[in-house]
């Protein structure tokens, strides 16, 4: 399982016929303030190597010396197809377009069309698990410029209920001039039973840090049937 909590993707689709719900909550911090999303992440396997993502956030934002605010978020709609299997050709590879939908508020996000689309690869071997690739968002509106993002995950089994990872990634600015940002974190997925499971991640900037990501964070429930 790889994917959520982490920033980065996995190229492994939903299984056919089956669903993963996220409930999730998530924030980052810096210099000009806080906010964050909290809502639902929706994925249903469509196919054997297909999965149809929405996600439903509603945004919160802190400015400094604001007031606390909310307004419903970037509503996401999402395919992945994974057209490399590592059975076959040594590495799982799947696209994973994401298209996002205006927010009904600037403490809900950006408030127009913008486009993301990734590549990402994954191998795996004994416990451990290596994924990541990256893309490029076209987000021109507002004070938002086009920007690109890319990095990767290493996780490892501890115990058959616990997957801990550690994540490194770079992503250019992302307004007009903004900074570029790269940050390391750690995450974990942590089994309840079959069905139900705890996933924590944080991390935190190491280039222009103060304005870009002084600390993240994200955890969630999610339901997999």
């Amino acid at each position: 399982m790889a994917g959520p909590p982490f920033v980065l993707d996995d190229p492994e689709p939903t299984d056919n016929g089956h669903w993963e719900i996220y409930a999730f909550a998530n924030g980052t911090s810096a210099q000009d303030g806080s906010g964050g999303e909290a809502g639902l992440d929706l994925n249903h396997g469509e196919g054997p190597d297909l999965q149809l993502t929405a996600v439903l956030p509603v945004g919160y934002d802190t400015p400094p010396g604001g007031s606390f605010s909310t307004g419903l978020g970037n509503v996401e709609l999402a395919a992945k197809y994974r057209f490399l299997h590592q059975d076959t050709s040594g590495v799982d590879v799947a696209v994973f377009p994401r298209i996002f939908l205006p927010a009904t508020s600037a403490a809900g996000g950006e408030q127009h069309v913008s486009f993301f689309l990734p590549i990402w690869l994954q191998k795996d071997w004994d416990a451990w698990s290596a994924f990541g690739g990256g893309g490029c968002e076209i987000n021109n509106g507002g004070g938002a410029q086009d920007f690109c993002i890319g990095g990767a995950v290493l996780t490892r089994e501890v115990t058959p209920n616990l997957r801990l990872g550690l994540e490194a990634y770079h992503q250019t600015a992302d307004t007009r001039g903004g900074r570029a940002n790269t940050s390391v974190g750690l995450g974990g997925i942590y089994d309840l039973n079959q069905n139900y499971h705890l996933l924590a991640y944080a991390n935190t900037g190491v280039q222009n840090r103060a304005a870009t990501n002084e600390a993240s964070w994200y955890t969630a429930l999610l339901w997999t049937f």
